[in-house]
């Protein structure tokens, strides 16, 4: 039996002790006042034995001022003053609360524990032929798995023999089987729905994709939003202004007017209103809940302080390539200069770019190795973000990049969409054009960012003016600023953020947009596809690469936080109004007492519950 079983069990007990009380007073009196009064007693300890007992704790620790010592006081207070069904009331309605509470984050977490539940505990590691059933702990990068079907992926890899479609619904939220053979690349915590798959690893477990997830999904309940902070504090002070609110308005006006049982008739109802529970429980429960609902949707936002910031989204930045583009570039043409020819321009390229993670160097090496052609050995390569790849081929230097590195080697740069040149000694070997098509909901997703209320889409891009402005008109972009390095795209979010009235969102995926993911308001990389680095630093991560999913999290986090305002606002204001009407009021009832605490606290739950439908 579950922990709401019972509780719900415990108040069907005292509500019929509280039915039984109430029909024996009313049938007659004398000692069958005393039996009422036993009845009414055992309801109230059936309901709030709990509370009581934690009540106790809490002064033993020195720890009085909370939802529990309020409760105890002043149902305690109305049973002394005679108002048993009101005191037995409030316990029951209280605890009722807490099982919503209770119901509504374990449904909230159970969305998260999806997440969870994504990481296995065996791997099936081939040894000479043999396979072995080990920890993916134990299994090193460069090994051979092998994934049967209806079995988790353990570690992230490469198929190299097999083939089958994989479940990739718990990481990316969508349900349509993603096919893979030989030569795809496969993530941790899928489900291998069919073939049988051999798969080479490319990373350990602790660097792998479900450790990874793993990893935000426990420390995103740690990051509290301005809102949790603000409650957190405003408790603190408030809880014993208000107790001590109570002493004096019971003993105060009682040594100038006397009637002592109704001022404190009036305390008690003053601390049973106060009891903050119903901003303490509903406002985490909320973010909670905006979390979770955002993680069935393939989305892990970090924690509420940056869900509370995309709530606020006014302008969102977009990197291009691998963003909004596919990021898989293809050579479309090879242009070598007179006496050179294609083969040898390639060669040369794709050895030079064999060292480099860049999407377009994966294409070159792609192209070349679908012609036959074998790479070069390569001395002394190094790389640099937004201009190229440098090394020694033969002895000799050479050159690969774009339109900046042939400019800074004195080479007069014909502009093109996404061109590369490559300089062997000094000198201009030839040119490669390739292509990367650009997401086919791009456009549709943009349009969307509009209608959720984004002011203003700018796509920032270390590609050429003339690549930026042919993708930035497919997707229907307010603007666009091309050839950035990774410091240029910095000092660009850094403008927008000056200009803009609200957060300023980056979106992107590669290593080089590490540095303005963690410099924007909030920043979102693209899981699937994306650097471990900008994941790391990224507030909030896509798992399907999907560029609608930067529309469900800024959607889910404005509803989100139209829910906890709502929540505050609603309970601040109830309160305060029922607290001075017990003040001013003589013999008010307690049932205005009750609504303006378990009440209150139930409807904001109630409210906060509708952030797991999103």
């Amino acid at each position: 039996m579950s922990k709401n079983q019972k509780v719900l069990l415990r108040l069907l007990i005292s509500l019929m002790l509280l039915t039984a009380g109430i029909i024996v007073r009313a049938m007659t009196q004398g000692v069958y006042e005393y039996i009422a009064l036993g009845l009414f007693i055992a309801a109230w300890l059936a309901a709030g034995y709990d509370v009581l007992f934690n009540a106790l704790r809490g002064i033993l620790r020195g720890q009085l001022l909370d939802e529990n010592f309020l409760m105890a006081v002043a149902t305690a207070g109305a049973l002394a003053l005679g108002e048993y069904p009101e005191a037995v009331a409030v316990m029951l309605l209280y605890q009722l609360g807490e099982v919503f509470q209770r119901h509504a984050v374990g449904k909230s977490r159970r969305s998260v524990a999806a997440l969870m539940d994504i990481c296995p505990d065996t791997a099936n590691l081939v040894v000479d032929g043999v396979i072995n059933e080990v920890s993916p702990d134990e299994v090193e990068v460069g090994s051979e798995i092998v994934v049967r079907p209806g079995e988790r992926v353990p570690l992230d890899g490469v198929v190299i023999s097999g083939a089958s479609a994989l479940d990739t619904s718990a990481l990316t939220g969508e349900s349509l089987p993603r096919d893979v053979a030989v030569g795809d690349a496969v993530v941790s915590g899928c489900i291998n729905i069919s073939g049988l798959l051999h798969i080479k690893t490319t990373k350990t477990a602790g660097e792998s994709t479900v450790t990874k997830i793993l990893e935000l999904v426990e420390t995103a309940s740690e990051k509290k939003a301005p809102a949790e902070n603000f409650i957190t504090k405003f408790a603190r002070v408030y809880t014993p202004a208000v107790v001590g609110l109570a002493v004096l308005l019971c003993l105060i006006p009682t040594l100038i007017f006397g009637d002592f049982p109704s001022w404190l008739r009036r305390s008690l109802m003053l601390l049973m209103v106060s009891c903050p529970c119903a901003l303490v429980i509903s406002v985490p429960l909320g973010f909670f809940g905006g979390i979770g609902a955002a993680s069935r949707k393939g989305v892990l936002i970090k924690g509420s302080n940056y869900m509370e910031v995309l709530s606020k989204a006014d302008v969102v930045a977009f990197d291009k390539t691998g963003t909004v583009t596919h990021g898989s570039f293809a050579v479309t043409g090879l242009l070598p200069e007179p006496g050179a020819d294609e083969d040898a321009l390639l060669q040369i390229a794709a050895s030079a770019e064999s060292g480099s993670t860049h999407p377009i160097a994966a294409g070159i090496v792609a192209e070349a190795l679908s012609r036959g052609l074998e790479l070069l050995p390569v001395d002394s390569q190094s790389e640099t973000a937004g201009h190229g790849v440098e090394c020694v081929i033969d002895g000799v230097r050479v050159l690969v990049g774009g339109e900046r590195l042939a400019q800074s080697e004195g080479i007069a740069a014909k502009s093109g969409a996404n061109t590369v040149y490559v300089i062997k000694d000094g000198a201009l070997l030839g040119r490669i054009a390739l292509a990367d098509a650009v997401k086919e909901e791009a456009k549709d997703a943009l349009a969307e960012l509009k209608k959720a209320g984004v002011r203003k889409t700018v796509m920032l891009t270390g590609d050429n003016e003339s690549a930026a402005q042919t993708v930035a008109d497919a997707i229907g972009a307010d603007g666009y600023l091309a050839s950035l390095l990774p410091q240029d795209k910095v000092a660009a979010v850094e403008k927008l953020i000056n200009e803009s009235d609200g957060s300023v969102v980056f979106v992107g995926d590669g290593i080089n947009d590490a540095p303005v993911l963690a410099r924007a308001d909030a920043g979102i990389a693209m899981g699937g596809l994306g650097s471990d680095a900008a994941i790391e630093a990224a507030d909030a991560v896509i798992m399907n690469d999907g560029l609608f999913g930067v529309v469900d999290a800024i959607r889910i986090s404005r509803k989100t936080g139209r829910i906890v305002r709502q929540n505050i606002a609603f309970s601040i204001a109830v309160k305060f109004a029922v607290m001075l009407a017990a003040i001013l009021i003589p013999n008010m009832s307690m049932l205005a007492a009750i609504f303006a605490d378990v009440g209150v606290m139930i409807l904001a739950v109630l409210n906060s519950v509708r952030t797991l439908r999103m």
